[in-house]
């Protein structure tokens, strides 16, 4: 790759990397403001324990979109970004575009879907 795509790359990874923290404190913020509030029902109280479990798995998502994002940019600094990290071939250009933190191929990745590999 040009080292201007790749300065390309790294801009957008950045990027979403701050967008990403960004989200997830704002949904710390709203989680806070969840547990701080006076729960005066049982309906309240009903929603709001969604409103938390909702909360937590997005967190998961973003802790797992985090660390696919700070990966992509190791890999990046290293020379081995858009290298599939299951079968060592690249990853086609389209792939990584549209996912520009992958590690696999689509067929590396359809193979961990199906099989757990």
């Amino acid at each position: 790759m040009k080292e201007q795509d790749l300065e390309a790359i790294k801009l957008t990874l950045t990027k979403q990397r701050k967008e990403l923290l960004d989200e997830i404190a704002a949904k710390y913020a709203s989680s806070r403001e969840i547990s701080e509030s006076n729960v005066p029902d049982l309906a309240d109280l009903s929603s709001n324990a969604y409103n938390r479990e909702m909360l937590l798995n997005l967190s998961d998502a973003h802790h797992r979109q985090m660390q696919d994002i700070d990966a992509a940019l190791a890999r990046l600094n290293s020379g081995e970004y858009g290298i599939c990290v299951g079968c060592g071939e690249n990853i086609p250009p389209r792939r990584m575009e549209v996912r520009p933190f992958s590690r696999y191929c689509i067929d590396c990745k359809t193979d961990i879907e199906k099989f757990g590999v």
